[in-house]
């Protein structure tokens, strides 16, 4: 199995072109950023210094985002496999089918937390460079600790939805909804908190939602008490919600544990269906 994920890894990386599709989106985000939306949400926001909020709170959902697309090109090397007939070979190798499963998985997961690790790295350069400070230790091991969980999550996930695709074709529409869907979905593009009511369940159904949430509650801690910090509470409270730095259901306020319980569920709860899948393709 240990090689086999060490393939998965040498197969994505040689492929710079993958590796660049799978990024896509997170391009997309920063370039809509850079010249579209930072300036937009900053003006309307009252404190001292309203862009390094938007740096800190863009740079956040980069990092829920980054899991998903990227494990998400890795899966594609399991589709070509598939395609190219590949798995074949392997069905007919001593490896067994489970270890081959693990492989995918595993690797898929291992570049998802690769590619998340680099994307925190080069998030913390921008926000620092921008003025911004860099995180203490506790916050580097929460921010670690949601980028394995969100990875396990995304992984899970996505292994479910990719083993149903047989074609490239398929795996390519697939791929191109989740990259279009993801800035909606993690409140980038339009933040959750001014989207109907209907259209915030649907929003809060997806766990890289709850990710999103994550990421900046732990990343943005320090900046809004540094620039919220004479401003009324209520002033604090509707930012949060508007921006998506908290989810309520009704009129509750959705606690972080929850949050986490969410996505743990997820890991769990995709991991199973995907056993039973595959254990019933095996018959």
């Amino acid at each position: 199995m240990t090689a086999f994920i060490k393939r998965v890894l040498k197969v994505y990386f040689r492929d710079k072109t993958s590796v660049f599709f799978s990024l896509l989106a997170v391009f997309i985000i920063i370039g809509l950023y850079v010249f579209f939306l930072g300036d937009i949400w900053s003006s309307n926001i009252q404190v001292e210094k309203p862009r390094l909020i938007m740096d800190s709170w863009i740079m956040s959902g980069l990092l829920a985002v980054v899991s998903l697309t990227t494990t998400m090109g890795a899966f594609g090397i399991m589709v070509d496999d598939r395609h190219n007939k590949i798995t074949k070979d392997f069905y007919s190798s001593p490896i067994k089918r489970s270890s081959l499963t693990a492989g995918y998985i595993g690797g898929a997961f291992l570049i998802g937390l690769i590619m998340s690790v680099l994307t925190f790295i080069l998030v913390e350069i921008y926000i620092v460079a921008k003025g911004g400070t860099f995180p203490d230790f506790t916050t580097l091991i929460k921010i670690f600790g949601l980028i394995i969980l969100s990875t396990l999550a995304n992984t899970t996930l996505l292994f479910f939805i990719v083993s149903f695709l047989k074609s490239q074709n398929a795996f390519g529409t697939a791929s191109s909804v989740v990259g279009t869907l993801v800035g909606f979905i993690t409140g980038i593009y339009m933040p959750i908190g001014i989207l109907p009511d209907a259209v915030q369940i649907v929003v809060k159904i997806f766990p890289v939602s709850h990710s999103a949430v994550l990421f900046r509650q732990v990343m943005m801690e320090s900046v809004m008490n540094e620039q919220f910090g004479n401003a009324p509470a209520e002033f604090k409270e509707e930012f949060a919600e508007e921006m998506g730095i908290v989810l309520k259901w009704g009129d509750t306020v959705i606690p972080s544990y929850v949050n986490v319980l969410v996505i743990l569920a997820t890991a769990v709860l995709f991991y199973l269906l995907s056993i039973r899948s595959l254990s019933r393709k095996s018959h």
